[in-house]
């Protein structure tokens, strides 16, 4: 039977590490240090506008794709199938995918190639998106599926809340038809929640049809990142360990199969309880924000980047990828690697 499996991965994160005493320093703000790499558990990032790249969204899933493509041995002309995961595009038209397309294989080809936007679910949602067409169509050889993310671009000057929380980062996954593939293998099984009625909280609200970029919008400083009320604390501590739940119920798993979970990278303190509430040791999961700050829709695959190359997680382990997004957007994928 065909089925779609990870033959490669990789990261891009741009610049140095900056700490959060050189993010103080070079934006002017203050937030509470120990607070933020004690319970949210940032302590360095990385930020393209911060160490003066002239680097952006496309630039950073290139790389990732590309080191994933090195990583894989694989011809970008083999490719048939190009998904940009990010609610922080290069341009609103057109995708990020189609520029990467272009970037890798630098003409008309027969691919395809969009973006997936559901907030910070964008890349768990591409995921299951591409794993099913990559089963369901036998031309299909590779996809390629990069989140990515580059809010710290939105983020005002003064922001202290913004400029402690957000970074820059890219991962890439390549996925592979296997026509000989056992059932249980590769891409399993995915679930997804939705509620659009939580929209207003936290987000990006200017460039679109409803508000775009004017003089007067630029004046009135509503525009780029904004916090328009606070999330519920113990939001994802509610959600994810129903969702996974629901996700090994929905492909017949027992939980103790499970060899590793990734969760998004927003607060370290929440992914400690869920494991808790999972009944899980904590080495059970791969935790980055230490390093990386928050990524987004970048996270979850730079997390299990970093769990492969260091050796965490291993070929035929059983992996749950859960990640949510405001709006609200939440899902899960389960893999066998």
């Amino acid at each position: 039977m065909a089925i779609a499996k990870i033959v490669a991965t990789g990261l891009y994160a741009p610049g140095k590490a900056i700490s959060n005493e050189e993010v103080k320093k070079l934006t002017g703000v203050e937030f509470d240090s120990d607070k933020l790499e004690n319970k949210i558990g940032i302590k360095a990032r990385h930020i393209a506008r911060l160490s003066n790249l002239k680097e952006s969204t496309a630039d950073f899933a290139e790389k990732a794709a590309r080191a994933a493509l090195a990583n894989a041995h694989v011809d970008p002309m083999d490719v048939g199938m190009f998904l940009v995961a990010t609610d922080t595009p290069e341009y609103i038209s057109p995708a990020t995918g189609i520029i990467l397309q272009g970037r890798l294989q630098g003409s008309e080809q027969e691919a395809r190639a969009f973006d997936v936007g559901s907030s910070c679910a964008s890349f768990v949602t591409a995921l299951d998106m591409a794993a099913r067409a990559v089963v369901t169509d036998r031309t299909l050889r590779y996809a390629l599926v990069v989140g990515v993310y580059n809010m710290p671009a939105y983020i005002k000057d003064g922001d202290g809340f913004g400029w402690s929380i957000f970074a820059d980062g890219a991962g890439a996954v390549l996925l592979a038809r296997d026509e000989n593939g056992s059932a249980g293998d590769g891409y399993i099984e995915g679930v997804s929640r939705a509620d659009g009625t939580q929209w207003n909280f936290i987000g990006v609200y200017t460039g679109g049809t409803k508000t775009p970029v004017t003089k007067e919008v630029i004046d009135s400083g509503e525009y780029g990142f904004q916090l328009i009320q606070p999330l519920p604390g113990d939001r994802n501590v509610k959600l994810w360990p129903p969702l996974v739940r629901r996700l090994l119920e929905k492909a017949n798993v027992p939980q103790s199969a499970v060899s590793h979970y990734f969760f998004t990278q927003i607060n370290k303190s929440v992914i400690e309880q869920v494991m808790t509430i999972l009944g899980e040791p904590l080495d059970k999961t791969t935790m980055v924000m230490d390093r990386y700050g928050y990524t987004g829709s970048a996270c979850v695959p730079m997390a299990l980047h970093t769990a492969i190359t260091e050796g965490r997680v291993k070929h035929g382990d059983l992996i749950v990828l859960v990640a949510s997004g405001a709006g609200l957007s939440v899902g899960a994928n389960l893999f066998r690697l």
